[in-house]
């Protein structure tokens, strides 16, 4: 799988429920978050999705 249409066909096809997003924050620790697959497509793969980083280190609370 190299792109985002091949990720998005094979998890469609393998029954995918949930999909788990890692980054590593400023700081350098693993951060993630779990989205449903129904929201996964190409153009989140290419663009990004956004998210509250309010509760990850370094960027801005609420």
């Amino acid at each position: 799988m190299t792109t985002p249409k091949e990720i998005v066909e094979f998890a469609k096809q393998n029954d995918v429920e949930m999909v788990d997003l890692k980054f590593i924050d400023f700081l350098g620790t693993w951060q993630h978050f779990t989205v449903p697959v129904s929201e996964l497509n190409e153009e989140m793969l290419d663009e990004g999705r956004m998210f509250d980083g309010s509760s990850i280190r370094c960027w801005q609370t609420i």
